[in-house]
């Protein structure tokens, strides 16, 4: 297996991991407020990040590095999370499918911007017409206007496409679970003590699923998956594997289809056919 399959498959899996986190989101804010959710899922990630980097006994990172963890941290621990549990309080987790079908072209972008990537022409355009295709279906299945979410998951998009980009960029010299569990302890300080801070007085009405969602943003979410992401975009190219993102809302509709028996609708199948044939021309042409 070549360096760059070995990257769209890593990637994939990541994608796989991150389809449920705007779900398991959506369900841990009805019982945990937002800010306490977004510091205590990256603690918790922070603690276990902390383990790994000295079971596998890894060197500091370089003094230039620090920076750059701090764009990792800002948009992927804390941005990302933070705006989109915000965001979920005011719009349905459906509703955003509108957005993360913006993210791969948000990813390529910062790709070019930070990460030094020069996809042809021809790149941008399955770029723009899968995540049109994204959007379009999301907005076809009927959207209730909310301005506030609406801005939040703007937001939300343009940090962690820079944490994304930025994180890849780093994970060629440090790897792509070192980077993350790099950035969660720079970030482990600051969120522990505002889990802390803004823990909730009782945790005795806190839900059975609102404890399992918390618990899988918090180890899947913000660790295990940016393990596979980031080794994929530092092996495949960032604005390349960044598109396998287009095929994330539709992995968790028919993760609601299978688990919660909602219905999943033919037009699905078709729209998820097109956004296949986006990313595989968008992997032929990104370089």
């Amino acid at each position: 297996m070549d360096k760059t399959t070995g990257g769209w498959i890593s990637g994939f899996l990541g994608v796989l991991i991150f389809s449920g986190s705007l779900p398991a989101t959506r369900i841990a804010v009805m019982d945990f407020d937002p800010v306490f959710l977004t510091v205590a899922r990256a603690a918790v990630a922070g603690a276990l990040g902390v383990c790994l980097l000295l079971l596998f006994r890894e060197k500091r990172p370089a003094r230039s590095d620090l920076f750059p963890l701090i764009i990792v941290a800002l948009g992927v621990v804390v941005g990302f999370p933070l705006l989109t549990a915000l965001a979920l309080k005011h719009i349905t987790a459906a509703h955003s499918i509108v957005f993360i079908g913006l993210l791969p072209l948000a990813t390529a972008i910062f790709g070019v911007l930070r990460g030094g990537e020069r996809p042809r022409p021809v790149f941008w355009v399955f770029s723009c017409l899968g995540s049109a295709l994204v959007a379009g279906f999301a907005l076809s299945q009927g959207i209730t206007a909310a301005p506030l979410g609406d801005l939040l998951m703007v937001a939300a998009v343009i940090a962690c496409g820079l944490g994304y980009a930025e994180g890849a960029k780093l994970s060629r010299r440090l790897g792509g679970w070192q980077v993350i569990s790099w950035a969660l302890v720079v970030s482990l300080p600051l969120m522990l003590a505002l889990a802390l801070y803004t823990m909730p007085s009782t945790l005795s009405g806190i839900s059975g699923p609102a404890w399992a969602s918390f618990a899988y943003v918090s180890v899947f979410s913000m660790l295990i998956g940016f393990v596979f992401w980031y080794r994929g975009l530092a092996l495949g190219g960032i604005a390349a594997v960044g598109q396998l993102q287009l095929l994330q809302p539709f992995f968790g509709l028919a993760l609601a289809g299978l688990l919660l028996r909602e219905e999943v609708s033919p037009m699905m199948f078709l729209v998820t056919l097109a956004v296949v044939c986006c990313v595989a021309g968008a992997k032929k042409f990104a370089s």
